[in-house]
């Protein structure tokens, strides 16, 4: 066995919460197939930057409107992504929208971390707090995380993994937010992250 690990990017907007959960499964060998080459936040201000940098992983920020058009954003991403030898990109909490292009230069090589059991509150305007806010105003009484590939349809693409959370009486939007963090997303982003990376390398030694 040839010992090759899929380079892995993590995509972030914020305080990184689960950027963090991913560096502990690499710390802890929960991520055995993949290695955090890379850390790249479309805000400049982003905890997240910190949280790379204090784990000495290369941290960098591409703001949209530091370029004259979305679409050159988008390339100097593509760029960057193609020079670090990106393998597996996770989107962990990352709030800018990516055009077809790029989520067909990279398919079934992007995954991102839905707050929900997907198909339910997912799509366009389905992010953060909102979530949480229509599961509850729903009533339900199940809700949990879905990790899920990546392509041009907002939480559209094919599931990988999910988790179910209990919903409890008293809960409040955050409340019932950091519970799903906690016993579902924390858990199965780095699982998810850790089975494709497991194929990635496959496919690496086989070449």
């Amino acid at each position: 066995m040839l010992n090759k690990k899929a380079n892995i990017a993590v995509l972030v907007s914020g305080g990184g919460t689960n950027l963090q959960a991913l560096i502990d499964a690499q710390n802890d060998g929960t991520l055995k197939n993949g290695e955090i080459k890379l850390v790249i936040s479309n805000k400049a201000d982003a905890y997240a930057l910190t949280r790379a940098k204090n784990a000495d992983i290369t941290a960098k920020s591409l703001v949209k409107k530091d370029f004259e058009t979305a679409e050159k954003w988008e390339e100097e991403l593509i760029k960057t992504l193609k020079e670090n030898d990106i393998d597996l990109i996770v989107l962990a909490g990352f709030l800018a929208i990516l055009s077809e292009k790029f989520t067909k230069t990279f398919e079934k090589r992007i995954i991102n971390v839905h707050p929900s059991l997907i198909p339910s509150f997912c799509g366009q305007g389905f992010y953060g707090l909102k979530v949480h806010e229509e599961a509850l105003k729903k009533g339900v009484k199940v809700t949990g995380a879905t990790v899920h590939f990546v392509n041009e349809i907002p939480d559209g693409g094919e599931i990988i993994m999910q988790k179910a959370v209990e919903v409890e009486e008293n809960d409040t939007p955050e409340i019932l937010q950091k519970r799903v963090m906690q016993q579902a997303e924390w858990i199965i982003l780095p699982q998810s992250v850790e089975k494709i990376s497991e194929i990635i390398v496959k496919e690496k030694n086989n070449d």
